[in-house]
C-alpha cells in the first residue's frame, strides 16, 4: 500500500510537533513547514522532512512540488491575541494571506483534504450561552479571532469552488508538554514555570475568568480522526467545562507545592471573560471526546517542565 503523505505547517510548534509525532507513529510520510518564529527545532521529529519556509512565501510552492502531499495539516499561525491587537496588519498577513497561499497550493497540487486549526476561544467573542456550540453566533473581539473566522470562510469557498475537502478544528485552550512558558499564551505553562522558579505569577483581571482547558494528546487525536472523515465541516474541540484562573493557580500550587501568592494586574483588551466549548458535534461526526483529566494533564505538564529545566 502506498504511504500517505501529509504536510504539517507549524510542525516545530507546541501542538503541531505532537501532531507530527502521532502521524509518524501511524505510518504517514510527514513533511514539516515552519519558519521557527515561535516554534523550536528541538520539537521536530527526526523522521520528518523539515523545510524552514514561511507559509506566506513563494518558496512554499516548491515544497508542495517536492512533497506532493495527500493531506495538509495547517497549524502555523501568528498565535498571540494581544499581538494581533497591537499589529493587526501582521496578523492578517500571516493568518489570512499565509493561509490563502496554502489553499492555493492545495488546489494546484490536488490535495485531498486540509485540516485547519481555528480557535474556539477567540471566534465566538463574549458568549451568549455556555458552553458554545458551533451554532453560537461568531463575534470575535480581536483581529486574531477575526482572521481565524475569515480563513474558515475561505475553506467553505474552496470546497464549493474547487472541491477541496476540509475540517476546521476550533480548539479550546490547549496545554501540555512543549508549551512555551515564555510566551503570552499558555497560562498553565507560564504559571507552572514561574512557580518552579519561584518567580512572580501575574493574573490579569480578577482571576474569575474561565477557560476550557484541553490536553494536547486529546487535540492530537482530533486531528487523526479528522483525516479520513469524509464530511467537510467545523468542529469545537474542548471539554465543555470552564475553569477559572484562580482554580488553575490553586491546582498548580498544590502540585508544585508552591506557597507564593499571585500578583493581580488589570485585564487586557481582547481577552474573553468566560468561554467553554460544546464538542457534541465532534463526538457524533468524528468519534472524538477528551480522554485526559485535568488533574492528570496538569501533573504531566509540571513533570515535563521539571525535567526540561
Amino acid at each position: 500500500m502506498k504511504q500517505k503523505r501529509i504536510l504539517i505547517t507549524g510542525g516545530a510548534g507546541f501542538i503541531g510537533s505532537h501532531v507530527a509525532d502521532r502521524f509518524i507513529e501511524q505510518g504517514y510520510s510527514v513533511a514539516i513547514v515552519d519558519n521557527v518564529t515561535t516554534g523550536n527545532k528541538v520539537n521536530i521529529n527526526p523522521q520528518a522532512r523539515f523545510y524552514p519556509v514561511d507559509i506566506g512565501s513563494q518558496q512554499l510552492k516548491e515544497v508542495f512540488k517536492e512533497e506532493r502531499p495527500n493531506y495538509v495539516n495547517h497549524h502555523a499561525a501568528q498565535i498571540s491575541v494581544h499581538s494581533s491587537i497591537r499589529n493587526p496588519i501582521n496578523d492578517a498577513k500571516v493568518n489570512i494571506l499565509g493561509s490563502i497561499n496554502i489553499l492555493e497550493n492545495c488546489r494546484e497540487f490536488n490535495v485531498k483534504k486540509i485540516i485547519f486549526v481555528s480557535s474556539g476561544g477567540a471566534i465566538y467573542g463574549e458568549p451568549i450561552y455556555l458552553p458554545c456550540d458551533e451554532y453560537h453566533p461568531v463575534n470575535p473581539i480581536s483581529p486574531y479571532g477575526a482572521a481565524k473566522f475569515t480563513v474558515e470562510n475561505y475553506l467553505h469557498l474552496y470546497k464549493r469552488l474547487y472541491g477541496l475537502n476540509f475540517t476546521s478544528l476550533r480548539y479550546a485552550n490547549v496545554y501540555g508538554p512543549r508549551q512555551d512558558p515564555k510566551g503570552e499564551a499558555g497560562v498553565i505553562a507560564i504559571f507552572a514555570k514561574a512557580m518552579l522558579e519561584e518567580g512572580n505569577i501575574v493574573i490579569f483581571g480578577d482571576g474569575n475568568q474561565e477557560r476550557d482547558y484541553v490536553y494536547v494528546s486529546d487535540v492530537v487525536e482530533a486531528n487523526l480522526l479528522a483525516i479520513d472523515n469524509k464530511i467537510s465541516g467545523v468542529y469545537n474541540i474542548g471539554t465543555g467545562k470552564g475553569t477559572t484562573l484562580k482554580e488553575i493557580f490553586l491546582q498548580l500550587s498544590s502540585i508544585v507545592k508552591s506557597h507564593k501568592q499571585p500578583i493581580y494586574e488589570p485585564s487586557r483588551p481582547g481577552d474573553i471573560y468566560k468561554i467553554s466549548l460544546d464538542s457534541t458535534k465532534a463526538f457524533k461526526e468524528l468519534g472524538w471526546k477528551p480522554a485526559v483529566s485535568q488533574k492528570d494533564g496538569l501533573k504531566t505538564t509540571v513533570e515535563y517542565l521539571i525535567h526540561s529545566k
